[in-house]
């Protein structure tokens, strides 16, 4: 596998690789690797001929008071688990090479400007869409990929990847995978680690509530309202749990939706002690 750490050096190999009439395949990430980031893995791996991935830590996505600085962080862990599910490079950049101003700062931001950004994770996280789409948009300018890979956990992000793909005419099939669930069903996450053994069986209660919900709508409710009223009601059972948000809303557009019509997205974010995690189901209906 290819350790890159310079924009030149990925675009260079790139171009080799296209000049042989090979298709690439994107995985961005912002390390300290799991299961979860191994299926994305797995399926560019399935889909393209070659697979690269970034670990970069993006300083334009945290807020004042995030968790930049104490984000967990295993280099040497996430090459050997890309090497083997078969990534032919990872892109390693520091935060010079990506924003070189200096300091994670940068005069041009990429930005959605309707209400996508607003809603779920925005109301609370006001910049960090803008920093996704910012260093997506330049992953994709640096590797020119064919298609990426984006896990369905951070699904606020997807949609909004997604149109920012279309407005900006980029030319790229965005690949949404499953969530990956531990045996007793909470999502993996990277904030997985923050938590202690008491919070990790306390965090139980969203993987517990999207059940919950997915069971509601199973047996024939057609209120969203309903089958979130019933989720928020099983979170508070949990004396550590503080909700940030459980919503139903458009799984295109992100507003709030009162009925199951169409694809409809019904996500949380929950605070377990100080650690933010978050879930989410779709519903088809």
């Amino acid at each position: 596998m290819i350790v890159a750490t310079t924009v030149e050096q990925v675009r260079a190999q790139v171009r080799e690789w296209k000049s042989a009439g090979l298709t690439v395949g994107l995985v961005p990430t912002m390390g300290y690797l799991h299961e979860g980031h191994a299926s994305l893995i797995d399926t560019a791996r399935a889909n393209c001929d070659r697979v690269v991935a970034s670990v970069f830590v993006n300083p334009t996505q945290f807020g004042e008071g995030e968790d930049l600085d104490s984000y967990p962080r295993d280099f040497e862990h996430d090459c050997a688990l890309l090497e083997e599910h078969g990534a032919d490079m990872v892109f390693h950049p520091s935060v010079d090479e990506m924003y070189p101003d200096g300091g994670g700062q940068t005069a041009t931001f990429v930005e959605i400007l309707n209400d996508m950004p607003k809603q779920l994770c925005g109301k609370t996280r006001p910049i960090h869409f803008r920093g996704v789409c910012t260093v997506v948009s330049k992953l994709f300018n640096i590797v020119t990929p064919d298609k990426a890979f984006f896990g369905q956990k951070d699904a606020q992000q997807l949609a909004i990847i997604r149109r920012m793909v279309r407005d900006l005419s980029y030319g790229i099939q965005i690949v949404g995978c499953p969530i990956v669930r531990e045996e007793d069903g909470l999502a993996k996450s990277s904030r997985n680690t923050y938590l202690s053994a008491e919070e990790r069986a306390a965090a139980l209660c969203l993987s517990r509530a999207v059940f919950l919900g997915q069971d509601l709508v199973a047996q024939g409710e057609k209120s969203a309202d309903a089958v979130v009223d019933a989720m928020v009601a099983s979170i508070q059972a949990e004396p550590l749990a503080r909700i940030d948000y459980v919503s139903a809303v458009d799984g295109v557009t992100m507003e709030p939706v009162h009925t199951f019509d169409g694809t409809v997205l019904v996500a949380m974010a929950v605070y377990i002690g100080s650690t933010r995690l978050i879930d989410n189901f779709i519903v088809e209906a």
